[in-house]
């Protein structure tokens, strides 16, 4: 993030436009539309910037927006200039104004036009009367404060506030139903409630943020308490409500971690205080996630849970990698085993015409090479590692089975839970590698 963004009260305090064409004036009235005292002059003088809060500069020429500038810096004054990037302290976003709600959009000057498609795009999605469903919650806001005293149960009153008939009147243009419908769930909302919580388990998908499903996305901003794995990038934990709180429970090599019976218990511990809980899964919470052992911990329980599925690492970095697991050309069939279940897994059918994908399998990359060979699978079958799919650091590596354990070396994982997946077989000569092999041989 380029620049932190802030909404300025301005109300009342002065600011300077320094310019007088039609850019310079439309500057001037964005800054009176937020009740700024706006004084607005063709050329700058030292006095204009007396108990000025912000300054505009649009003069239609270099040479006049940077005498402007350095007028107003030597004033101390924080400074936007029009089209130039480098001379600003501040950037002036585009805006969707529907009364109380803003949205603001920034590229950092990198585009305007980009932030002035996105804004079109956002004004068609946002309700015209918006503005008024915000008036109702500032309305009621000081009363729900004062009356709710548990932040949980504060936040599903203004849910409902938003989401249902208050919020849907206010909507319509019935301020007076609005507020009537609001005081009805105020009143529900002050009755003493033994409500449970409810746990969430979501699949995060294989690590782009954009692979993230709907209903994941939407339970991110529900959630009071994420319960996460390592494997669960950054970038996908910022999706999140600011303010709920993250608990990362992976399981670490070499190192403390929790056991799955404490993430259980922690869970049914916060759904039975009333909490929203997320546990949130790399890929797919019922592919090698112990989704369902959770599910079975918390039904056991009597509490309520909802699956909420993911794209699995194995389809992610086929999509990734241009690597169809099934090629009616070369691929008839799928199987998904983690490494060290790998034993078990392989059959006949890896001599041919087979895709195996192996869960983190790197770190026992020679223990799976040895167990395929020996149900019979050619060691001159393709293989490729891909680590971090789907990310912009994703790396791939691509070879044989023979020599799977020095190709899986530079992906081995030391620290964390594995991020690799190995591909055997022939739609593996697909990927493409962005790794070069190591010369020395592991084993």
């Amino acid at each position: 993030m380029k620049h932190l963004p802030l909404f300025f009260d301005v109300a009342g305090r002065r600011v300077v436009v320094v310019g007088d064409d039609p850019i310079a004036d439309r500057k001037a009235a964005t800054a009176r539309s937020a009740g700024a005292d706006v004084r607005q002059v063709a050329t700058a003088e030292s006095a204009d910037f007396a108990e000025a809060v912000a300054v505009l500069i649009a003069t239609g020429s270099e040479e006049g927006d940077r005498a402007a500038h350095a007028i107003a810096k030597a004033a101390g004054v924080p400074v936007n200039v029009a089209d130039r990037p480098a001379l600003c302290d501040f950037i002036l976003p585009a805006i969707v104004d529907r009364g109380d709600v803003v949205v603001a959009i920034s590229t950092g000057g990198a585009s305007p036009t980009l932030a002035t498609v996105l804004r079109g795009r956002i004004e068609a999605a946002l309700p015209e009367r918006i503005g008024g469903l915000a008036d109702l919650a500032r309305t009621f806001r000081k009363h729900a404060n004062a009356l709710i005293s548990q932040p949980a149960e504060r936040r599903a009153f203004w849910r409902r506030l938003v989401e249902g008939p208050a919020g849907k009147l206010a909507l319509a243009g019935d301020s007076a139903g609005a507020r009537r419908a609001a005081m009805a769930e105020l009143d529900g909302a002050r009755r003493p409630s033994t409500t449970v919580g409810i746990a969430h388990i979501v699949g995060a998908g294989p690590g782009d943020p954009d692979l993230l499903t709907l209903r994941a996305a939407r339970l991110l901003q529900d959630a009071d308490v994420i319960l996460h794995d390592d494997l669960v990038p950054p970038e996908i934990l910022a999706r999140a409500r600011r303010d709920a709180e993250r608990v990362p429970v992976g399981k670490r090599k070499g190192r403390a971690s929790w056991a799955q019976r404490d993430i259980e218990a922690e869970m049914i511990r916060r759904v039975r205080a009333g909490q929203t809980v997320v546990r949130l899964k790399a890929g797919d919470p019922f592919v090698f996630g112990r989704g369902g052992e959770e599910v079975d911990a918390l039904q056991a329980a009597g509490l309520p849970v909802s699956v909420v599925p993911g794209i699995t690492a194995a389809l992610g970095i086929a999509a990734s990698t241009n690597m169809p697991l099934t090629d009616r050309r070369l691929s008839s069939s799928v199987t998904f085993m983690s490494g060290h279940a790998a034993a078990d897994a392989a059959d006949g059918s890896a001599k041919g015409g087979h895709t195996y994908v192996v869960y983190m399998g790197a770190s026992e990359a020679a223990s799976v090479r040895d167990r395929l060979l020996d149900a019979g699978v050619d060691p001159t079958t393709p293989v490729a590692i891909v680590e971090n799919g789907t990310r912009p650091d994703e790396r791939v590596s691509t070879g044989s089975l023979a020599d799977l354990a020095r190709l899986a070396s530079p992906h081995s994982s030391s620290g964390a839970a594995d991020p690799s997946l190995i591909v055997v077989g022939a739609v593996a000569a697909r990927a493409t590698p962005t790794m070069q092999p190591q010369l020395a041989q592991v084993s």
